[in-house]
């Protein structure tokens, strides 16, 4: 039985108590999860996957919690994926130096270690998850750029050619997007193109179309081991990734890619980094109305872990946080390092 109430006193002449009390909807658990404008599940979540040619996973020093994987090791996480109700991973190679090349001749190999692990993953898990394979030539050039360098520049239309092989042998090994991340000029345009040609209709884009030259973007080229390859380029008179990733400072250029990569045929769209881009995901959701994915990158997770790590913050309500006000800003999935123990805490 609830309490006896206590005395009412009428309001003093010109004195109104406030009709409308928003703590009212806050006060219970299941009140505030009844109101909730904005739910994450494990369904809006991709895990990404580093793999590599060892036969045991290896930690990332910068990113405490994630492995570089064997091929064996992301089967096993990708059967965790089904089990734990995520509907996709992204795929990403720790390519060895010994098959790094100025033409970058390996992305195109269909015995490439991307493509061993593609195959290896559908045939224990099938169509029961998605597989999401990077477009891109970092991992395979020895100066770590996305595109073919030459006379101090990244080349564009000879990349996109590089990158149409690509985007084939990873549809043939079985992957069932392939996400160009390059930000080269019309590649989205001639990947379609090539897919359709062989009667892979069935392929998915998905573009970055908003892919900002981030500082975030560290402790993921650390993994990948193409930080160190970066530095040497210099000497190639291209330091950085500043002619064809996006500036920071720019807004309504990001709807001016997605608008394009759009008309080129893209069936998604990328946001990266998401957590400083919140703006760019709501617009980009707004104006173009498709699916909109969002990257949580390698840095603003281990800016999360190393805050946890040292006691300043907890951790897991951080990492959930950060992904709510994502999906919040208007993104349909998220791709974040922290997909598993995410997608593990929501189903408990």
């Amino acid at each position: 039985m609830a309490d006896a109430p206590l005395s009412y006193s009428a309001p003093a002449a010109g004195q109104a108590f406030p009709a409308t009390r928003l703590r009212r909807t806050r006060q219970y658990a299941w009140l505030r999860r009844l109101v909730a404008e904005t739910v994450l599940t494990p369904s809006d979540l991709i895990w990404p996957l580093f793999v590599h040619g060892r036969e045991e996973s290896e930690p990332v020093a910068a990113m405490p919690g994630v492995d570089r994987l064997a091929v064996e090791g992301a089967v096993l996480a990708a059967t965790q994926a089904v089990e734990m109700g995520i509907p996709a991973v992204a795929l990403f190679p720790v390519v060895d130096a010994a098959h790094k090349s100025d033409d970058a001749r390996e992305a195109f190999n269909p015995e490439s270690l991307v493509c061993r692990a593609v195959r290896a993953i559908r045939r224990e898990v099938g169509d029961s998850l998605g597989i999401i394979c990077d477009v891109a030539l970092d991992p395979y050039t020895p100066h770590g750029h996305d595109g073919l360098v030459q006379g101090g520049r990244v080349l564009n239309d000879e990349t996109v050619a590089v990158l149409c092989r690509q985007a084939l042998v990873l549809a043939a090994a079985g992957c069932h997007v392939v996400a160009p991340s390059d930000m080269m000029d019309g590649r989205v345009g001639a990947i379609r193109r090539a897919l359709d040609g062989v009667q892979r209709q069935d392929v998915c884009i998905l573009a970055y179309a908003a892919k900002y030259a981030s500082a975030f973007y560290g402790p993921f080229r650390d993994a990948l081991g193409s930080a160190g390859a970066l530095g040497t380029a210099a000497a190639l008179g291209v330091a950085d990734k500043k002619t064809y990733q996006m500036d920071p400072a720019n807004a309504d250029e990001a709807l001016r890619e997605v608008a394009l990569d759009v008309a080129e045929g893209a069936d998604m769209v990328m946001v990266k980094p998401a957590g400083t881009a919140l703006d760019i995901i709501q617009r980009v959701k707004e104006a173009c109305g498709v699916p909109t994915l969002a990257y949580q990158v390698s840095g603003e997770y281990s800016m999360i872990q190393a805050a946890a790590g040292n006691g300043w913050i907890d951790g897991q309500k951080a990492a959930l946080e950060s992904l709510l006000v994502i999906k919040r800003a208007g993104a349909d999935g998220i791709l974040t390092y922290f997909a598993p123990q995410i997608a593990r805490s929501l189903r408990t």
